[in-house]
């Protein structure tokens, strides 16, 4: 089981108005920013799961190449949602949204790429 994960972000702020919007678009919000640090959460509830913050080595920020987080969301809506909204602020087109192979209709997805170059997935699965 996942506990947490935490994202490296070369702009702090940048990256947290990207998260911010994806984010709220499928039921998570921003719980804390602190000290260069920011954790989200599910709304309404008092617990966070991702945070984002620059590296504790102090060395930049990279993105790992061939690693992606995904994010469920609840509805194709979501996706779409989601989708515009990380665009809009300041993410990357790695994959419009749509059903992905080879699972048919039951997979639908889109893929982002943060202010960092980190990749991400949101996704509704049937």
């Amino acid at each position: 089981m996942l506990g947490y994960v935490t994202i490296g972000a070369r702009d702090v702020a940048a990256s947290g108005a990207f998260y911010d919007a994806v984010l709220g678009c499928v039921g998570d919000e921003r719980k804390f920013a602190d000290g260069g640090w920011i954790g989200y959460g599910p709304k309404g509830v008092d617990s966070h799961y991702c945070y984002l913050c620059p590296p504790f080595n102090k060395e930049p920020a990279t993105f790992g190449n061939g690693s992606m987080l995904a994010f469920k969301a609840a509805s194709k809506e979501d996706v779409d949602a989601a989708y515009a909204a990380g665009m809009a602020a300041g993410g990357s087109d790695e994959g419009k949204p749509g059903f992905r192979p080879p699972e048919g209709d039951k997979f639908y997805g889109a893929y982002l790429r943060d202010p960092t170059g980190n990749k991400i997935c949101v996704y509704f699965a049937k």
